[in-house]
């Protein structure tokens, strides 16, 4: 009877391991629509290739148009100005809420369903339209503005403003983040904080010394996901200018201004060359951050 224990173990693992390819085939799949476009794209790269004509093999130049195009450069301060103030400040008002939702108030899946729901519909199409009109020279926030007799500029129209009120919208769509800190905080026993009151502790002593170390992961996850989908920002900047990235290239994301190379001026070399060096952005701050969490990110084992 002993002899068949072994036997059925090895069965069973048979099956779990069948049940475990079985739900990576979609996965397997995917990987052979996306390996042949990928190494495509490299191959582009370095080609001159106008989608008309057959690619030509041009070495490094476009490594070398990148170093002297003004746009390309222009596009990437943007870029990284809205991802290094919209991320930070996304994930504080993420948090904030959470930290809110967690007392336990009534209606909390109400009041959850609410904020979660412009992390849906902040990407759209509609919801950039309607906060355009929204910060328009006529709009909601210059009446309300003027209400107080304060002239508030064209928003969407002026440089100085325009990425502003995109950072907004950034900051506005914070529920996806929520949900998850709000996931994170339920995980956390509540015996630390009843210890840390008996021995005096007060409520921002125990934010820093409880709160902070165990949703250091929860934080950690959190930034990584935001940081790379703020450097996939198209949708907002498109919709929000018109495809032009104005005023005055203010709304110029770096996405926008690789489509605008691919899809309008039909220079897909070069495009490609960009998409691999957002490839290389995104890849080198996801490493920066892997590397420093090593000295924020508490791990309970």
């Amino acid at each position: 009877m002993t002899a068949l224990v072994p036997t059925l173990d090895k069965k069973r693992r048979r099956r779990q391991d069948k049940a475990g390819y079985l739900f990576l085939l979609p996965w397997f799949i995917g990987i052979l629509f996306t390996v042949g476009p990928f190494i495509a794209s490299l191959f582009l790269a370095f080609t001159d290739y106008n989608l008309l004509n057959p690619p030509k093999w041009s070495g490094l130049d476009n490594v070398k148009e990148m170093l002297g195009d003004a746009k390309l450069h222009q596009s990437l301060k943007v870029t990284f100005i809205y991802t290094l103030v919209s991320v930070p400040l996304s994930l504080i008002a993420a948090l904030g809420v959470a930290m809110v939702l967690h007392r336990g108030i009534r209606g909390l899946p109400i009041y959850r369903s609410v904020y979660y729901l412009p992390s849906l519909l902040g990407g759209s199409v509609a919801i950039v339209m309607l906060w355009r009109y929204i910060f328009g020279y006529n709009g909601i926030v210059n009446k309300a503005l003027g209400f107080f007799g304060i002239a508030g500029p064209g928003w969407t129209s002026d440089p100085d403003y325009a990425l502003t009120t995109l950072i907004l919208l950034h900051i506005w769509t914070f529920g996806s983040p929520m949900v998850i800190f709000l996931a994170g905080l339920k995980q956390i026993p509540t015996m630390y904080y009843e210890a840390a009151s008996m021995d005096g502790a007060s409520a921002a002593r125990q934010f820093r010394s409880i709160t902070l170390p165990l949703l250091s992961p929860i934080i950690f996850f959190n930034l990584v996901q935001s940081l790379i989908a703020s450097f996939q920002t198209f949708t907002q900047g498109y919709v929000m200018s018109g495809g032009s990235g104005g005023p005055a290239d203010s709304t110029l994301f770096f996405n926008l201004y690789l489509y605008q190379k691919g899809f309008a001026e039909y220079d897909m070399g070069y495009a490609s060359a960009l998409a691999w060096l957002l490839l290389v952005i995104v890849a080198g701050f996801t490493a920066v951050n892997f590397l420093a969490a090593k000295y924020w990110v508490f791990y309970d084992n």
